[in-house]
């Protein structure tokens, strides 16, 4: 369980995660690998016997997976496999053609191109290294202390009262390695000396090492990432219990891990979404301010009336979000319009389409016992049960709503069932759906495919976003969805946003840090609720962070009370629109940057790490990020308007002020309410637009160019949904010309820091 903080009532909830059993003092069960005979060699690996200090056996199996990626697998049987795959497959891996295996004299080499496994049979020991020899990471045979008793858990397996409860592997951690991502974590960005356990929590905000999407991959500051293929509650130890390694512990029926080369972040990461799956775009309008009804009683005419303040404002806006009351109180989520509050949907949905807004609609993977649709899903047997074999129903609101019963997407006819509950309101005119929730799965619980709560729990999220996904797909014509909750793989859905946040300056820094964090576990889109979601901002906090939200990669107004600007002293508002409106006015270069996102895996916000990996400063900088390749953006977390923004090497340019900076060190900002901490850096190119109504679906109109200091030899791309556009510029003397090919509307270019002749062609 993790760590409870002493003289605090414990929250504990339904979907609370078992603990591992214990053993007794004096009791044996450590079952780590002390030897090993060569079974066979293929092509691409090795099969090996391993003998352990209990003198049991194990199967060993390492192999190129790709190149620059090895798999290790440690198991009772050869054909093992975690126990998710009875409902999914998270991990496909791949080949390599010239990968290579040497035997001999009591050693053995799998070389997959970028990253090596040499491996000592006798004893036995595993490092990893790159093409040219250097270390990347080795195995850790144990620690013992001065008492004689073991610290850390080595390559093996543990058993309590006889039976196997987990398998566990170590790694060596010199003191200057850093180590992120493990999924949305709110904790600073380095985990070394945190503890994540890879399960789903309904999290109570942002502030906690309770995550709400956790993904079983890390990387590190060396090189190299890791991937532990399991839907289980997996456990790292990030040098906790020794800061001189990390321990991985898997209560599966084996260990199946893959060590991913690098040597840059967006390497690791091109390497991981190869491994398991490629992002998703989202569609273009999506990339627009998103406004919620917020978590309160809504009905028709609000929302006409939202809609239409926000037109007559001129506050650019794509998307109307409705929360949870759109459908009945005390019946959620069954899927029906309250049809007291919305009489009139079908007439609501074209009025609001022709005003230009695409519509959300919030839901989740339970169903209320008051239901009207309750008594016939569970008869038909769609939802999870108890260990009697009745409907559980399940507390999911942690009291705050009635009990209800879990949807049991590993049922084919409840999948379809479900899925026949979306298909009309996608058919009405709704655009995409916000799957909140499916944390909730119990321990306890058994489904219909007889897999239990615990094998269940992680994955579930992934069954529920593919169901809804898959319908949105067939309808609507795209497969994004605005998640809560996620796992290994949940980059395949776009979006996802940070959870129920607090609305504090502290809670904003915690959410950027798990938005960072998330981003390098191979997540792109991401995005959090501007404001904060639980109370009421302040003015000033609101419009910071609107502006945070404005460059985030994507953007939500929601909130426990209203998030609409007009609902905030006049100079609050006017400082959340000037930051809604300079997004849309960045809409080229930010869509450009999704676009590459999406090819690449590398994070539209990202972590300084990733294009500055070989600074230990970029490792550790975790409340400012890069936003695509070329702005750097500092939110404000602070009330005074003051903080420390660290600048990577090289030259730096003001976005407000147009000052110059050196780089490779830190600069105190100072900044007025209207003003976000934003720099460039020197020599972008940086696609603008005039703001409008919407973002919509078409190309871009007509597009600016602003040079940072631009010369010779700078360059931009510009992505449209009507192909790309290339800038490549070239000097005659006091003449900077512009080279433009490709269908993008250029009508202008404007050149900070360097006074020079333009010409655009």
């Amino acid at each position: 369980m993790p760590y409870r903080p002493p003289l605090v009532a414990h929250e504990y909830f339904v979907a609370d995660p078992p603990e591992l059993p214990v053993r007794a003092r004096g009791e044996g069960g450590l079952s780590a690998l002390t030897r090993a005979e060569l079974v066979s060699a293929e092509e691409s690996g090795v099969t090996l016997k391993g003998v352990t200090g209990a003198e049991e056996t194990l199967v060993v199996h390492v192999s190129a997976a790709g190149e620059g990626v090895i798999r290790v697998k440690l198991a009772q049987d050869a054909d093992a496999r975690t126990r998710s795959a009875r409902v999914i497959r998270m991990v496909t891996p791949g080949g390599y053609p010239d990968a290579r295996v040497e035997t001999g004299d009591g050693e053995v080499v799998v070389d997959a191109g970028s990253v090596r496994a040499e491996i000592t049979l006798n004893p036995w020991n595993m490092r990893f290294t790159d093409a040219n020899g250097r270390l990347l990471v080795a195995q850790d045979p144990g620690h013992v202390d001065i008492s004689g008793r073991l610290r850390t858990l080595p390559f093996g397996r543990s058993m309590v009262d006889g039976t196997p409860v987990a398998y566990h592997e170590s790694f060596a951690a010199p003191p200057d390695e850093a180590f992120t991502g493990f999924g949305e974590s709110f904790t600073p960005l380095d985990k070394r000396g945190q503890r994540p356990l890879m399960w789903n929590f309904d999290a109570f905000g942002a502030e906690s090492q309770r995550a709400y999407k956790n993904v079983p991959f890390y990387m590190s500051s060396r090189g190299y990432g890791i991937v532990v293929d399991s839907g289980m509650p997996v456990e790292f130890d990030v040098c906790q219990s020794t800061h001189s390694c990390v321990q991985i512990i898997v209560p599966d029926d084996l260990i199946d891990y893959y060590v991913l080369a690098g040597p840059s972040p967006a390497d690791v990461l091109r390497r991981y979404n190869a491994l398991t799956c490629a992002p998703l775009l989202p569609p273009k309008w999506a990339f627009g301010t998103w406004i919620s009804s917020g978590f309160f009683v809504d009905t028709q005419e609000r929302v006409m009336n939202r809609a239409r303040v926000i037109r007559e404002r001129n506050i650019p806006c794509d998307v109307l979000h409705l929360d949870c009351f759109w459908q009945v109180k005390g019946h959620w989520s069954d899927l029906r319009w309250d049809r007291d509050n919305f009489p009139d949907p079908d007439a609501m949905l074209r009025e609001l389409a022709e005003m230009g807004f695409k519509v959300s609609l919030w839901m989740n993977p339970y169903v209320s016992h008051l239901s009207p649709d309750f008594p016939e899903a569970a008869k038909k047997g769609y939802f999870l049960k108890n260990q009697d074999g009745e409907v559980y129903v399940a507390d999911c609101w942690h009291g705050s709503y009635p009990a209800c019963g879990i949807i049991d997407f590993t049922n084919p006819e409840a999948v379809a069932w479900f899925q026949g509950l979306l298909r009309p309101l996608l058919e009405q005119g709704v655009s995409v759906f916000k799957t909140d929730f499916a944390e909730g799965v119990p321990a306890d619980a058994v489904a219909y495919n007889g897999m239990s709560g615990t094998e269940l729990h992680n994955v579930y999220t992934l069954l529920f976003n593919d169901a809804v996904a898959e319908v949105t797909r067939e309808v609507a014509g795209h497969g994004m969805v605005w998640a809560r909750s996620s796992f290994l793989g949940g980059q395949r859905h776009s979006a996802q946003w940070g959870g129920d946040t607090y609305a504090s300056y502290t809670a904003m820094g915690s959410t950027l840090r798990g938005g960072l964090a998330h981003g390098l576990s191979g997540v792109p889109f991401w995005s959090h609720d501007a404001g904060g979601f639980t109370g009421t901002p302040t003015p000033d906090l609101y419009v910071r962070w609107a502006q945070f939200g404005a460059l985030s990669p994507l953007v939500r107004f929601h909130g426990t009370t209203s998030r609409e600007p007009w609902e905030f002293p006049e100079h609050a508002e006017r400082g959340a629109v000037a930051a809604i409106r300079l997004r849309y006015r960045l809409m080229p270069y930010l869509y450009t940057a999704a676009v590459e996102s999406a090819e690449t895996g590398a994070p539209m916000m990202r972590a300084l790490c990733v294009d500055y990996p070989e600074d230990p400063v970029a490792w550790q900088a975790d409340l400012q990020y890069m936003l695509g390749r070329d702005l750097l953006v500092a939110p404000m977390i602070s009330a005074e308007g003051t903080r420390q923004v660290y600048l990577p090497a090289g030259r730096w340019v003001d976005y407000w002020t147009e000052e110059e900076y050196e780089g490779g060190r830190y600069i105190r900002v100072t900044t007025p309410l209207d003003r976000i901490p934003l720099f460039v850096r020197y020599g972008a190119l940086i696609p603008t637009t005039e703001p409008a109504d919407t973002v919509g679906d078409g190309p871009f109109g007509d597009i600016t160019l602003v040079g940072y200091g631009a010369d010779e030899g700078s360059s931009a791309t510009i992505a449209d949904v009507n192909g790309r556009t290339t800038v490549e510029t070239t000097r005659d003397g006091d003449t900077l010309r512009f080279t433009v090919r490709g269908p993008a509307r250029i009508r202008g270019v404007q050149n900070v820091r360097t006074p020079v002749e333009i010409q655009l062609r």
